[in-house]
Order: structure tokens, then sequence, then C-alpha cells
């Protein structure tokens, strides 16, 4: 299989390029030893005064400026910040001859795959043969510090530093590649046992921290918010005395330092830079909301509450004890702060947990989902035109023994479950199917399913079995034998290891079949199949707008709101151009498709000069010849319309206007008591039968059912619309609580005698199965569906009393208890939204205009 295939010059990545380019322009360099980089001068306000001018190029001038030496570059994820990265150091190679650089990646997972890219035999040949020379024979020669695991033959230093800091061969770009674990080490600090300070690096330097700064490195981080500037790894990082440090990545938490370039995740799903998202949401009807919540620990025993009640569990035992929808989940250790439980999820007092999100049944639906899009997936993209593309779909578990079951000797176990699905899903596709291609691709998976899917976690690093490193060395380090139709894998399981920083860009789905128990940011998780995919000749393709499928279950009900929100949160400004360049043509060619490049040209020759420069005020004049091309959000204003509580939680009432409706409004709250003449308990049986004869279509089997959502872009902002598919098992049965239980709750809220409910629900059994509805819904329909159905049955089935309880009427909404009009009264008692700057008309009686949403 031919190496991946990258493409040059796009937009977005040149545009980050050149931005790190434009600091630098017009320094001084300063020649040092000649295993050094030269030193970077700049001369007066210059280094000020280029940031100042990149920022307002690039719409980010918002941000402030700081006095050090770093410099961040913000891409969402997918967006090919490891590319735009290296090509910067071609690039500042070129032209400062700057030829050591050091780069360091929070975790060894981004290592392994930051290696692979960087050794990549088709990266080399990209830089060497599709610039038409602009880096002669230029490539990288790459370092990897790695971990002395052997204490024995432990180096004084590690051989890839020593061999980093002492090269000098100007015609290679040298890059060390490092961890943030190394950075910490005592290795690192020259503290090592082996490392007594008689062996030197220059004759000077026994500290790899020292013998690295000696070499005046440029470092490049990866994932910035993983280095926070108040702990350890950054205090360690800062040893390296660089130059200057560039920062890329999707999430800074706000915490610029000097950001020359900022893409956000709305740029990227505006340009079709990355998929789409489409989310299936596992929400389970009938569930009350109730949470198991830790609400003490004493270092024997764990108190947990659930529904108001209190349960005590000590080690080993399970918490099925507590909830019945729970599935081999048990306390594995505690002390006085901390719980951990049989996944490794650590709990701590106050944390809680959604019981369904460790149900089987949740678990097998998902499961059954996901595989189902797989394989609709695989028919829609291999039998495309343009080259075949094999989807991916990663698994994120928690159950790291039940998948690693090589013996299936586990019942029920989450590999032989899986396999199963994945055979039953194999023989109905094939069932159909004529194309055949597709008809030997299936069945070659069909003959050995377990080569289906493979697995990568923590615990792998040190697993010698040799089918497992096969599966890890895949996984990690060789997409294209991944990418391989000749290889049957196409499913990865993973413990949130590979949830940042490792990517494919042929994943198509992720199925996060437990919760990670921490939270983290939306568009990090999805971030690992936002890529666009390639092709079977590792081409990427952009010509279709492809989705990445995403599956969560019911404890992340609001997954599609926090995702919107967090990317519409970040939305920039828009950017401000000096030069006519070609990212600005195409940008005026999508608003207006009639114009062509030469009439874009031809309108702005006035605005720009010899070198595309734009004169004084010429952006301004083009962005008036092409308004649609630079317009910003189409979203609500700030403030416009805003839910009730949100700000506001009292609207001011026209006291005037009252006295026109007293008189009703007395009348609609007098307060009385209805009576019904029911002769005796057997009566009301009956009743209750006819009642549930006459509902059955009202109630709501407990049980799962898939929300499928797709995210968009809309006016510049991300929105989510739901979307139903014929695919889709709509429902699936679960209990939340037994029989017993139901009853007992039922009869304390409708005051309904216990043995009448059984008598009622066992005559109607051929018509209702209360069996299938035993959920907190139930109860809530039957207590008030009845109220109801006795009120509108009382003058034809049997008679009703009526009769005042009290002569008072007042306090009201509206009045206090005097009948005293209110001046205020609660925005939430009259609507959800309101407009506060729309004028009520006269005849209103609140000063606020409440709106009707349907």
């Amino acid at each position: 299989m031919a190496g991946f295939t990258y493409e040059k010059n796009l937009p977005h990545q040149e545009r980050a390029v050149e931005s790190v380019l434009a600091v630098f322009d017009r320094v001084h360099l300063k020649a040092s030893g000649h295993d050094e980089n030269p030193v970077i001068e700049f001369l007066g306000s210059l280094k000020i005064d280029n940031l100042q001018k990149i920022q307002q190029a690039n719409g980010v001038s918002d941000i402030a400026l700081s006095n050090n030496n770093i410099i961040d570059i913000a891409m969402e994820t997918g967006t090919g910040k490891t590319y735009t990265y290296t090509k910067t150091m071609f690039e500042l190679n070129r032209t400062l001859g700057v030829f050591k650089f050091i780069v360091v990646v929070p975790t060894l997972s981004i290592k392994a795959g930051t290696k692979n890219f960087l050794e990549s035999p088709a990266l080399a040949e990209h830089f060497r043969k599709d610039f038409a020379g602009r880096y002669g024979e230029k490539e990288i020669k790459l370092y990897v510090v790695e971990s002395q695991k052997s204490k024995a033959k432990k180096s004084f230093m590690p051989s890839e530093i020593v061999r980093f800091v002492q090269a000098d061969d100007k015609q290679k770009i040298h890059v060390l590649l490092i961890n943030a674990g190394m950075v910490n080490s005592d290795t690192m600090a020259g503290k090592d046992k082996s490392n007594d300070g008689s062996r030197l690096i220059k004759d000077k330097y026994h500290v790899p921290f020292e013998a690295l700064a000696a070499v005046k490195p440029v470092v490049i981080v990866d994932e910035p918010h993983k280095f926070p500037k108040d702990k350890k790894t950054w205090e360690n990082l800062l040893k390296f005395n660089a130059q200057f440090i560039l920062r890329y990545g999707a999430t800074f938490n706000n915490q610029f330092e000097n950001l020359v370039y900022r893409l956000t995740a709305i740029d990227a799903f505006n340009d079709d830079l990355v998929k789409g998202i489409r989310a299936f949401t596992e929400q389970i009807d009938g569930d009350n909301g109730d949470r198991l919540k830790l609400i003490d620990l004493d270092g024997k025993e764990a108190t947990f509450t659930l529904n108001k009640q209190e349960f005590k569990l000590g080690k080993n035992e399970n918490l099925s004890r507590v909830h019945q929808a729970i599935s081999d989940l048990f306390v594995a250790e505690m002390n006085k702060s901390v719980l951990v439980l049989s996944n490794g999820i650590e709990l701590k007092k106050g944390d809680s947990l959604n019981p369904y999100s460790y149900s089987d049944t949740v678990r097998d639906k998902m499961i059954r989902q996901a595989l189902r899009q797989h394989f609709i997936l695989e028919k829609q993209l291999l039998t495309r035109n343009g080259g075949r593309i094999k989807p991916l779909t990663l698994f994120f578990i928690d159950d790291i023994a039940s998948y690693r079951d090589e013996q299936n000797q586990l019942s029920g176990s989450l590999k032989t479950v899986f396999e199963q699905m994945v055979k039953a899903e194999l023989e109905s596709c094939l069932k159909n199917e004529s194309d055949e291609f597709l008809r030997q691709y299936w069945q070659t998976a069909l003959n050995d399913v377990s080569r289906t899917h493979g697995g990568y976690f923590s615990q792998d690093n040190s697993d010698k079995d040799s089918d497992i490193e096969q599966e890890v060395n895949e996984i990690l380090h060789d997409k294209e034998a991944l990418l391989s139709l000749a290889n049957p894998r196409r499913f990865v399981f993973s413990k949130w290891t590979l949830r940042e920083g490792w990517d494919n860009p042929n994943v198509f789905q992720i199925c996060k079949l437990r919760s990670s128990g921490s939270e983290t940011s939306k568009l990090q998780e999805v971030g690992r199949g936002l890529r666009l995919p390639v092709n079977e000749y590792m081409a990427r393709v952009k010509d279709h707008a492809f989705f990445l499928n995403y599956f969560v279950d019911s404890s992340e009900t609001d997954f599609v709101k926090t995702l919107t929100d967090e990317v519409n949160s970040a939305v920039a400004k828009p950017m401000v151009f000096t030069v006519l360049t070609d990212e600005l043509i195409e940008k005026i060619r999508i608003a207006y498709p009639d114009e062509s490049k030469k009439s874009i040209r031809n309108k702005l020759a006035d605005l720009t000069d010899d070198d595309d420069v734009f004169v004084e005020n010429g952006f301004a004049e083009t962005k008036k010849l092409f308004p649609k091309a630079f317009e910003v959000s189409g979203g609500l204003k700030n403030g416009k319309i805003m839910r009730s509580g949100d700000k506001a939680t009292k609207v001011k009432m026209r006291v005037g206007k009252y006295d026109e409706l007293k008189a009703l409004w007395e009348t609609i709250n007098q307060k009385a008591l209805l009576q019904y003449k029911i002769e005796n308990e057997e009566k009301f049986l009956q009743l209750f039968i006819q009642y549930l004869y006459d509902s059955t279509d009202r109630f709501i089997p407990t049980g799962i059912r898939t929300v499928q959502s797709e995210i968009r872009v809309s006016n510049n902002l991300l929105t989510a619309t739901e979307t139903s598919s014929l695919h889709d098992e709509m429902f699936e049965p679960i209990n939340t609580m037994n029989y017993r239980e139901f009853l007992l709750k039922l009869s304390q809220t409708a005051l309904i005698q216990i043995q009448t409910l059984h008598r009622a629900f066992v005559e109607v059994s051929n018509k209702l199965d209360i069996s299938k509805y035993l959920n907190e819904r139930t109860i809530h329909t039957i207590n008030v569906g009845f109220d109801r159905w006795l009120l509108l049955n009382s003058f034809t089935v049997f008679g009703i009393d009526y009769s005042c309880v009290s002569s008072s009427i007042h306090p009201t909404k509206f009045t206090d208890s005097q009948g005293n009009v209110l001046k205020e009264v609660g925005a939430a008692d009259l609507g959800i939204l309101y407009d506060k700057n729309q004028q009520p008309l006269e005849a209103f009686l609140f000063d606020s205009v409440f709106m009707i949403v349907n």
C-alpha cells in the first residue's frame, strides 16, 4: 500500500504557518556554535509591532499580548496541526536557519502517533518533491526520548538526547520528541543514580535539561491545555530555556499568550475541513432522574443514597444491591476520601452515577446500534466511485478483563457478546447483498469474526502477548495497515486511552459504552473522528459531506447541547485581510458563485498595489463591494430573548389594568372541594379498571430509546436537529423498579389501596401488561390521568358534590393576602421566554412581552 498522500498549501494551514513566520519578520540573526541554533534577536519594538500586525490581520486582536517568548496557534481538532507545525519547522529552517526543535507531547499515545507521522517516508517524500525544490533535500531526523527501564543498563543520560545535542548536520532538521512523563523524570533533572556528574556532554553538562538548553532550541508544545502554567510540567519545560515556545492546540482554556492565529470549530465545520457530527443518544423512558450518590466513606463502608434511601456497601460488594439496572460493578477499593469501583472509576463524597450507564441492556443496545450503522457505512463507502473508503468504529469501554477474555472463559463477556452481534449483523447483511466486492469483504470477516476487532489499553505497553502486540502496533503506529482493505480489523476498543491525541482519519463512529467518570471537552472527545477520511490510495477525500456517528448513553442526554454550546461560545471575530490572498478570493467566490477569480481581481485592482497588498481603506472598500462574504454570525443578539429566571426574575404589573380583570380573577381563584359519590370499594375497582382499558395507549413502557441528532452549521452557529432512522431500534425494555415497589409507590401517590390496584392490573392483563410499564412516569400518568378521567365521567357514571371550602381567595399570584394587587410578579409564572426589548401594547397587563413557543 502506498503511503499517505499529503496536500500542500491548504489555506487554513498556510495562514497558520505564515502567521508564525511573520513574527520573525526583519529579525537579526546571530551565529552560534556549529551544533546550536542561531540566536534570534529583535531590535527595539519590532517584536511587539510584528505581533500586533499579525493579530489585526487574523482578527485576534481581542487577545492581549504578553511580554514573553510564547507564540500560540489555535487550530481546531482534526484540521492538521501536526502537519502545520511540521511545515513551520521546515520554513523556520529555510528562513532563519533554525535546525534543532524539541516537540513536547502530553501522553505516550500522542507520542506514538507523532513519531509515526514524523518518520513517515511519505511525509519526507512530500516535502522533498511537492514543493518544487523549496526545501532542497532537507528532511527530519527524529530523536525519541524513551524511559530507561533497565536499571542495570541505565546510561547517565538517554542516548537520544546525547545524539541530538551533539548533532551538527545542518542538512537535516533535528527534532527531539519527548512526552510529559519524561520531562518530569529524575533522568531529565540529572538525579538518576547512574548519573554521578563525572561524565559530561560538550565537556560541560551532565544534566539533560542544561545540555538541551545549550543548543538554543525552539520548543513546540502539543495540546497546551495539558501543560498548565502553575504545574510542575510547565516549570520543567521552561528549563529547556527555549528561544521561543510555539504552542499548538484546539484547547487553551482562554489562557492565551501572544495568540497569532485562531481556527475555530465553526470555521472548521463551515469550511468542510472536518466531518459533521451525528449523535445517537440513549434515553431511558420511565427513568425518574434519580442518581446513585456517594454521601459518606469511613474506609470500611461506603454510604450511597437512592430515592432518599440509604445503602451501605463494603469492599467487593456489588452495586446491583442498590439498583437492579447495574450489572457487574462492585466496590474494589476505598479509604476515607476516595472509592474505586471495579471499572477503575474513582468516586469522592458527593459524586453520583446514573445506574442505567452500567446496565448490560443499555450497553448491548448501543453495540447493536453502532454495528448496524457501521455496516450501513461500509455499504456506502466501499461501493463509491473515486476510491473505496474503509470506515472504522472506536469503542470506549471500562471493563478490560471482559474484553481481553482471550479464552472465552467469561460467560457473557463483552468479547463474546460483541462477536456474536458482529456475526449476526454480517449474516443479515449478506442475505440481500449483490455487490461482489462487498460480499467477499463481509464473508472474509464472517469466516473469522475475532479478526474484525482489536484493542489498545495502557497496560498493553508492558504486555508480551504477540497477538496483542500486533493489535497495538496497528492501532498506534501503522495507520496504513489498519486501513488496508485486506485487513478485516475495523473495530477498535480502548479505555479512554485514545480519547485525546490519537486519531485515525477513517474513524466514522465513536461508541462511548461507559461514561469516563470525568468532565472533559465534548469537542475533544469527538475529535478522534473529525478528520476527513482517506481512500484506499491514501488520498484525502473532501468532495462529500461526511458525518461522524457518536453514541452516548443516558448519562449524557445533554451531549448535543453541551457540544453545540461549547463550539458556539468560541465563535471568533471575522478576519481582517491586509493582502488579497487566494483564501480571500475563495471566500468571496463562495458567497458570490457567479464571480470568477479574474473578475474579482479586476474589481479590486484599484484597491491593491502590485504585490496584492490592500491600499489604505482598500479592505474596507472590498467589504462594501462583496458584503455577503463578510457576514458575521446570524445568531440572536445577546439578551434579545431571555429565559425567564436567567437574569430578571420579576416582571412589573400595570396595577391600573388589574381592576379590569379583578372580578374574573377572583372567580377563577375560589377554592372548592369536589367529592365523588362512589358507593363502595368494589364500585371504585370497576371504575379504575374501566380507566385502565380507556387509557392503555397513554402509558410509556420502561425502556431505552435512541434519539438521533445531526449537528450542522447554520448562520455561523452550530445547531442540532433531531432526525429519525428506519434502521433504529426505537425501543428496548428495561425495568426501573419491581412490581411490589411500583404498587407501593402508586398506592401512596394516588391514595388507592394496594389490593385494589393489584386486582385491577390482573383484570386488564390481557390488554395491558403492567410489567412493561413499571416506572415513575406510569405512576404520574395514573395519578393525574385517573383524577381527570373521574372528573370527565362524574356526570354520566356517578354523582358529584361541589362545595366551597373557604371564603378566602387571597393571596394569589397577582395579589397579597389583603387582596391588594402586586407591583411585580415572578417571570417564571407567566411564560418561558420574553423579549425585553419589545414594548407591550397599551392593553397589556404586564410591562414585558411574553412569547408563545410551539
